[in-house]
């Protein structure tokens, strides 16, 4: 048993010999511990919004002069006038001006509060002397704006519209550019009318110029050519603009149109008011009717003699009770 054993320990040792030297053999890691180590100073903190990650998310910073609007021209008033002698100007109820003179600075102010607290407003500081209106600078100041609208929208720009063509269209197909040609022009706008060449056909630029001088040809009612056709790379174009008898005729036919529309509005106000007035004659009548009924059941009641109770009542008391209940068994026997 003895030698057996001692072999075994001699085995187990070399096996074990066998590994420490192998260079595949298992090297446990060195044991890590985690430690805290104490900050001596404070970490900065950054407050986030909402405002601030919705900029971010639209890519925005910030706005142009700090995201503020364009202050509101406000012309010059009352106390802020400073010319001491104007000439002033009154607005009247039918929206004229009426002029009540030249006057000091302080006797416009003072007809201004006379006439209903209204404000003295500097229209023109370049005349001699400085013209002001009376008027109530919140009505002012919607008028004004009221009329740099309307001027907006008639004086927008008018669009260039174009009509695209070979040199070699066809008859039905020149007939379709010539109508929206015409259509465009007839609306006021501009036309640029453009031929298009592809590959070699650049070289029959001619045939190009001769059929934008036939298109202008069957258009001169209503359009003239501004210069000659112009050369763009393959295309060759020419601006078509509206004659001006067609123009005069279109701003004559908005003008009427606007006129049109006064009218009509002006007609739904006065119906508005009629019926309004036809409204209150009604109640007034009604209230003519109920005052009449009442004067009429008052002469009534004053025609009846309130005296004449005392003899209807002595009456009632000679009446015995056979006369109002009537002769019967069971009116004997109940008041028997």
């Amino acid at each position: 048993m003895a030698p057996s054993s001692n072999s075994a320990v001699a085995s187990i040792a070399v096996a074990a010999l066998i590994l420490a030297t192998s260079s595949n053999a298992f090297v446990p890691a060195p044991s890590i511990t985690r430690t805290t180590v104490p900050l001596t100073h404070e970490l900065p903190t950054f407050a986030t919004s909402s405002t601030s990650l919705l900029a971010i998310r639209r890519g925005g910073g910030k706005r142009k002069d700090g995201g503020k609007k364009e202050p509101e021209f406000k012309p010059p008033m009352n106390n802020e006038i400073k010319q001491p002698e104007i000439r002033v100007t009154l607005v009247t109820k039918d929206g004229k001006d009426e002029a009540l003179g030249v006057m000091t600075k302080e006797d416009a102010m003072a007809k201004a509060q006379e006439l209903g607290g209204l404000d003295l407003i500097l229209i023109n500081p370049n005349s001699d002397p400085a013209v002001c209106k009376i008027v109530d600078y919140s009505k002012y100041r919607y008028s004004q704006e009221k009329k740099r609208k309307e001027k907006a929208k008639n004086s927008k720009a008018t669009e260039v519209k174009e009509v695209k063509m070979s040199y070699k269209i066809g008859g039905h197909d020149y007939d379709v550019r010539l109508k929206a040609a015409n259509k465009f022009i007839r609306q006021g706008n501009r036309v640029r009318a453009t031929v298009t060449f592809r590959g070699r056909e650049v070289q029959h630029d001619n045939l190009g110029v001769d059929l934008l001088r036939k298109l202008a040809g069957d258009l001169e009612e209503v359009c003239n050519m501004d210069g000659k056709p112009r050369r763009e790379g393959r295309n060759l174009s020419a601006i078509l603009t509206p004659r001006p008898d067609v123009v005069k005729s279109l701003n004559e036919a908005k003008r009427a149109k606007e006129k049109q529309k006064k009218m009509a509005k002006a007609k739904s106000l006065e119906e508005r008011v009629e019926m309004e007035e036809a409204k209150k004659a009604d109640a007034m009548a009604k209230v003519e009717e109920e005052n009449a009924a009442v004067n009429r059941l008052g002469g009534v009641l004053d025609g009846i003699d309130l005296d004449d109770d005392d003899e209807f009542d002595d009456d009632f008391d000679d009446a015995s009770l056979d006369d109002l209940l009537g002769s019967s068994k069971v009116a004997d026997d109940l008041f028997a």
